[in-house]
């Protein structure tokens, strides 16, 4: 049968497809970079909206909406090639920006990697992504966005808005790169063989302590709002929570960059990690304090998610279990015990715990790289190939000092820096909100409620909540007086 298509566009359409292009690992890394986006929008959006008292919802989600945003589009002019671009420093790249067709088109590359032989050292180029470098600018953008999310998990409900706007575009530049750079863009840390499989360092360790250390510097919610602070919509919650986990099967499966067998590896150990640790997590509860906490689960599937990171397709499943029994455990002690009794943690008032959720459950996750990290899955993840875990013998020792050292780095990289980013924006606006707003809550921030609910006695006032169509609301009396709805 004749070609449907134009004789005039035929051409246009074999370039769209050039011979290097692989069409199934391309789909692949756009589905997976999709996943990683609905778990910021609307993922996060939903569950921190849902996870806080009622008087923060919109504030809560506005803030995960506005900094999806904002990072697409420093991402794009300039933090990519700071993160993935030329050396300028050992753990920084040159800024510069990802837009032209020419960049765009072009085939994906990766950084060099080095080899170590007992003979000398070996420098050769990584396999090159059979896809467009468009595909690996917005699956690396949709990483970002969601690392400077989860640290805004630590400000909810005191934050000043304005502030919070032009933290962002900062703390992406001089914190999240750095991090990127040095560990997969092809900086001191990713020749030197730190392990970090899709982000435990790079991106849960680094909102970790970025988000505790801004939580510092801004000051803890009012007094009543430490005191109590109840979820205004647990099954809501609990759907942002459902987006979150099977996001990420990108998050975890994109990262060999190819729809291959590591791939498939990575999400099904990322599963029995999340699925061991929200039951670990569970138990738990029920064993100290005689109920399982819907909350708590939801912190346990995430400390599972978290810990696996580093490791999803480096590791064995009986492996992803271990992981997971401790990601339960380990961050539920430091949370529920030692939190209580070490005067730092209980002083900063980290509002959703990220501290405990992804720093601590992100360096436990990479120290447990270096010691299960099985030497024929490490040798399908290119930058790491040759290494092994501790457990299979060899120079599986020297691996977890490198963990831990550059678990250290990111440390305290992000605490220095974070700290400099909060005085800086502190000399041009308050971090923290004012009284007058803290005591109301989203209509003093944003003029605007989560829940339009005017059957409690509420009074309606058109002038007040004019968004309304005049068909269903009642006539504003002539006297200047509400009308009760």
């Amino acid at each position: 049968m004749a070609s449907t298509v134009p004789v005039a566009y035929r051409g246009n359409l074999s370039a769209s497809v050039p011979v290097w292009l692989n069409k199934g690992d391309n789909a692949w890394q756009m589905i997976a970079a999709t996943l990683v986006g609905l778990q910021s929008v609307p993922g996060l959006v939903i569950l921190y909206g849902s996870v806080v008292k009622k008087k923060w919802a919109v504030n809560s989600a506005f803030m995960a909406l506005y900094a999806f945003a904002a990072v697409v589009l420093c991402w794009v002019i300039w933090a990519y090639k700071m993160s993935f671009g030329d050396k300028l420093l050992p753990f920084w790249g040159k800024a510069g920006p990802a837009l032209g067709q020419k960049y765009l088109l072009k085939q994906s590359a990766l950084p060099a990697t080095t080899h170590y032989y007992k003979n000398g050292t070996v420098e050769m180029a990584m396999a090159t992504p059979f896809y467009p470098m468009a595909t690996m600018v917005w699956f690396q953008c949709v990483f970002a966005a969601i690392t400077v999310i989860l640290l805004a998990g630590s400000l909810l409900g005191r934050m000043n808005i304005r502030a919070w706007m032009m933290f962002v575009p900062l703390w992406l530049t001089f914190c999240y790169t750095v991090g990127v750079f040095s560990l997969w863009g092809g900086g001191f840390l990713f020749h030197w063989g730190v392990m970090d499989y899709s982000g435990g360092y790079v991106i849960h360790l680094s909102s970790g302590i970025g988000g505790f250390t801004t939580a510092y510097w801004v000051g803890p919610r009012s007094t009543r709002d430490r005191e109590r602070f109840p979820p205004n919509n647990v099954l809501l919650m609990l759907a942002g929570a459902g987006l979150l986990w099977l996001g990420w099967a990108g998050f975890n499966g994109g990262d060999p960059y190819a729809a291959n067998t590591d791939s498939s590896m990575a999400v099904l150990n990322t599963n029995i990690c999340a699925a061991t640790s929200l039951l670990v997590w569970t138990w738990l509860d029920v064993i100290f304090f005689k109920k399982p906490s819907v909350i708590g689960a939801i912190q346990g599937m995430i400390t599972g998610l978290v810990c696996i990171t580093p490791a999803a397709g480096l590791v064995q499943g009986w492996a992803a279990i271990v992981m997971g029994i401790l990601s339960g455990s380990v961050p539920w002690f430091t949370m529920m015990i030692l939190h209580k009794r070490w005067t730092l943690l209980h002083h900063i008032d980290d509002t959703l715990g990220v501290f405990h959720t992804h720093a601590v459950a992100g360096y436990l996750g990479g120290i447990l790289t270096g010691i299960f990290a099985e030497p024929e899955l490490c040798s399908l993840f290119l930058p790491v190939t040759n290494s092994r875990g501790a457990v299979y013998g060899g120079s599986g020792g020297i691996q977890v000092l490198k963990q831990l050292a550059g678990g250290a780095f990111i440390i305290g990289w992000n605490a220095v820096v974070t700290s400099i980013i909060c005085l800086v924006v502190r000399l041009v606006l308050p971090l923290r909100m004012p009284e007058g707003e803290l005591m109301i809550g989203d209509d003093a921030v944003h003029g605007e409620e989560a829940y339009a609910l005017w059957g409690d006695g509420e009074k309606y006032d058109s002038e007040k909540h004019r968004l309304y169509s005049e068909d269903t609301q009642r006539q504003k009396p002539s006297s200047g007086t509400t009308q009760e709805v």
